[in-house]
Formats: C-alpha cells, structure tokens, sequence
C-alpha cells in the first residue's frame, strides 16, 4: 500500500463523530499514557507480524491494530529486575522521566503478555523463557489481566527478570482531538521469543491473525482489513526494513519521542482525509 501524501480516508462513523464533536465546540479529552507491540517473527526470507482486531463494543471495534493498551498505576510502581537499558536510558529514548519511561517499557510487555500470551522475561539478562500456553501460566495471565495481581510480582514469583533489551523503541501516536478516549501510545517493535507462541487470549480481540506486512496492507488497501493511520503507516515502515535485521537496525536510528498526530480534515466539499501532523 502507497502512504498517500495527500492522507488516508476516514471510515464514515469517525467522520460522523468528528463532525458533530467541531459543530458542539467539543473539550478534547486528555490523552492516557499507552504501549503498543508489534510482534515480528521469521516467514522464509520474510517476516510476519501479529495483528488482533478489537471487538466492536471497544474504542476502534472492528479495527486491526497490534496487543497494546493502557499504563496502569501498578506499572509505575514496579519494583523489579530489569534487564536492558536503564530506565534513564529509555528516558533519553522515549522524552519522559526515568519513572515514567519505566512504567511505559512495563506497560508494553504486561500487555504483549495479556493480549498475546508472549513473555519478555527470562531467569537472567541473557535468557527467556520457553512456552508459557500452560494451565499455571494461564491462570497467572488472567489474574494480571484481571488486576488480581501485578505484573512485578508475578515476575518476582517466577524468578524472572524484565527483557527490556527485547522491546525496540519505534514511535509514538497521539490520538486525535474529537476522540472520546485519546491515547498517547508508544510503539515497539518485538521478535516473537523462540518456543513461545501467540494465543487468541485476549476478550479484547475477535479476530487474531500472522501476516507479512506488505499482504497486510495491500489487504487494507482491497478493504479487507480495517486499520487507522498509525497502524497503516508503521506497517509500512517496518515492511521498508525489508528483513528483521533491517526492521532492528532501522529502530536504533528512530525518533520514538516526538509524538504524531493525525488530524481529520473536513472540507465542505470533497473527502474527509486523515492528515498526519
């Protein structure tokens, strides 16, 4: 799929929404602090990246996106063995304090492992751990994804320590103003750790699927799949690392603080077209 210059169409209820949200002088919500994954493994010479599509009761339903969510208070309050750059060096990375940066690197790997059922955690900085599909862990995803329990200390149970070196800093979204629910996402990229595998886990998606970049979008271009800006586009960045060293050595040169912000434009005449900003 070509990044238009000129923007991308707008599903029809978003322009609704935006519309009425300008004619009543709308207050923009406040953006919540969010992480985002996307989780890359082999494909032959290729490589495949995982895509869940929300259900249609949640913000964005029936839009493909990557596992991701919210930072929760506990994330900010995690005391645990960290492996990888120190959260002053995420800080650097990410244009937020050492806590804050901290809490955003924990909310990613807390959500890859709720909504994906992949763990960035080994029993050492220089392992990871195998297969987590078991009964036990399961029962100790659900109790994360229930806030029966924190993500810190289901780590410190196990014994295992944070891979932050596992998370490669990307970009950074900021949902657009007429937004009920406004996100100020980070995005990382993620190999899939060998001996683990994705699950369809999450009750936040309906639909789960591996794919190549590039069949993703040329499928969101046929109107097969439904995405946003920020999933077309980064899409299309990591598809231009044409492999997965590529897609790595592409993140160590990012700028993974300025945020983007698509903005709707809404002529009188003609198409209503996200604008990137």
């Amino acid at each position: 799929m070509t990044i238009h210059a000129d923007g991308f169409p707008a599903p029809p209820a978003l322009v609704e929404h935006a519309r009425r949200f300008r004619a009543e002088g709308g207050i923009p919500a406040a953006p919540r602090v969010a992480a985002t994954v996307l989780l890359l493994r082999p494909a032959g010479d290729d490589f495949e990246v995982y895509l869940i599509r929300r259900v249609a009761a949640m913000a964005f339903g029936g839009m493909y996106a990557f596992p991701g969510g919210g930072v929760d208070p506990s994330d900010s309050q995690a005391h645990l063995d960290w492996a990888g750059p120190t959260p002053a060096g995420w800080a650097e990375r990410l244009g937020q304090t050492p806590a804050a940066a901290q809490a955003v690197v924990c909310a990613a790997a807390r959500e890859v492992f709720e909504e994906a059922g992949v763990l960035l955690a080994g029993p050492d900085a220089g392992a990871v751990v195998g297969d987590v599909s078991g009964d036990d862990w399961e029962a100790d995803r659900v109790a994360l994804e229930q806030r029966r329990a924190g993500f810190a200390d289901l780590l410190a149970r196990r014994g295992l320590t944070l891979r932050s070196d596992l998370l490669l800093p990307w970009s950074r979204w900021i949902t657009p103003e007429f937004e009920p629910r406004r996100f100020d996402t980070y995005f990382f990229v993620a190999l899939l750790p060998e001996g683990q595998r994705t699950r369809d886990v999450s009750g936040e998606a309906d639909h789960t699927l591996w794919i190549r970049p590039a069949d993703a979008l040329a499928r969101a271009e046929a109107g097969e799949l439904t995405m946003l800006p920020p999933t077309l586009v980064t899409l299309a960045q990591v598809a231009a690392g044409g492999d997965l060293a590529g897609v790595a050595a592409a993140a160590a040169t990012r700028d993974a603080a300025t945020p983007v912000a698509p903005r709707l434009d809404l002529p009188d005449d003609g198409e209503p077209r996200f604008v990137l900003a």
